[in-house]
């Protein structure tokens, strides 16, 4: 199976940037796979954040991030990144790589149910 591992997170200060990255490793192809962000604050359920189509054509973005970040993907590196852009104290979370092999709900999915594997996450800590 596809295993996950997240990489790029640390502390930013607003305003800045910061770019997260995704290694998928002893999976199916890795264009196969649809690919998505979540995150998860203290005391929150995990969200979508952003999630990409298994050629890179297609993304969309949880509201609160549209504008502000970025999701891309590198097939040949077996990699998804998520550029932060101009980020905000409310992003800090656990950020986790997730990926789906079905389509469970469709080309990309927002649903956490609808992923398959999942990475072990990667801290963001925003700072004024």
């Amino acid at each position: 199976q596809v295993q996950l591992v997240e990489s790029g997170g640390g502390l930013v200060q607003a305003g800045g940037s910061l770019r997260l990255s995704c290694a998928a490793t002893h999976g199916r192809t890795f264009s196969r796979y649809v690919m998505g962000w979540f995150r998860q604050a203290p005391g929150k359920e995990r969200e979508f954040v952003a999630g990409i189509s298994r050629g890179g054509g297609t993304t969309r973005y949880a509201d609160s991030v549209k504008g502000r970040f970025t999701i891309s993907r590198d097939n040949s590196k077996n990699t998804v990144y998520l550029q932060m852009n101009s980020p905000k104290f409310e992003d800090t979370a656990v950020y986790y790589c997730a990926a789906d092999e079905d389509l469970k709900y469709g080309e990309v999915g927002s649903d956490t149910g609808g992923y398959d594997y999942w990475g072990q996450g990667t801290q963001v800590t925003v700072s004024s």
